[in-house]
């Protein structure tokens, strides 16, 4: 009883934060946080650090060990920072995928997608570190954690789609250990605004939010269920990476990727 209780609290606390946050940016509009979606509508970027922030307010109202609880800090602001570049610096460059951003990186050119790439990859990494003791299980805890927010990611194509994903995936974090209680309280807590077409969670929020999903899911499987989760998501990269590639060649990329 105790531990649902502290993950319902959890799951609070963070669609608090979250809705908080997004009603305070909203109260006072910024210059450049607007979009058009892929229907034309103009969307703000408010809900991307309204979840992040959501998601890391969660995850430390927790009772989980100090080295769990930095992890979760670690990932989920670091995911959410390295997304927000993004979502700023790279908001007017028209490549996708990574092959593109490492291309333009052997050509000496840093774009904001390689920042995204490999500041992303080393918090995973440094989380997964902090949450497991043998070094293959570290490594594979990195690739969770940051193959699960470059997939979150991938799934912002429309309003919801990412929100649901984040729910999907979090729900078995939710019974082992409880840390999918952050994601999915932060997310839910928007989803009316998101699918009302109001705000997007753009890089920002879909890398949080699937960086915390990705320690949920680190935090509840050992070796097996870390190399099969793996493999999962560099599979998704790979496949989103060709989708990327193509949107290019045919000019839609733009609505592929949510922008």
């Amino acid at each position: 009883m105790g531990a649902m209780i502290s993950r319902v609290a959890a799951g609070a606390v963070a669609a608090g934060v979250a809705g908080g946050v997004y009603r305070a940016l909203r109260r006072r509009p910024r210059p450049g946080w607007s979009r058009t979606n892929y229907a034309g509508h103009t969307v703000d970027l408010y809900a991307g650090p309204a979840v992040a922030l959501g998601a890391a307010a969660g995850a430390a109202v927790l009772p989980l060990p100090p080295r769990t609880r930095t992890a979760a800090a670690l990932a989920v602001l670091a995911a959410g920072g390295c997304g927000a570049y993004d979502d700023f610096a790279g908001a007017d460059d028209p490549r996708r995928g990574f092959r593109a951003h490492l291309t333009a990186l052997r050509h000496g050119e840093v774009t904001s997608g390689a920042v995204k790439l490999f500041g992303i990859g080393a918090a995973g990494l440094a989380a997964g570190a902090l949450l497991k003791e043998r070094p293959v299980d570290r490594i594979l805890a990195g690739v969770v954690i940051a193959g699960t927010a470059h997939l979150v990611n991938l799934t912002d194509l429309r309003p919801g789609v990412a929100t649901a994903t984040v729910l999907a995936l979090g729900t078995p974090g939710l019974v082992r250990g409880g840390l999918g209680a952050a994601p999915m309280g932060a997310v839910a807590a928007l989803a009316a605004e998101e699918l009302g077409e109001r705000t997007m969670i753009g890089d920002a929020g879909a890398h949080a939010l699937g960086a915390a999903v990705g320690l949920a899911i680190v935090a509840g499987n050992g070796r097996g269920g870390l190399a099969a989760h793996a493999a999962g998501v560099l599979a998704a990269a790979v496949y989103g990476d060709r989708i990327s590639g193509l949107a290019r060649r045919c000019r839609i990329g733009d609505v592929l990727s949510g922008r």
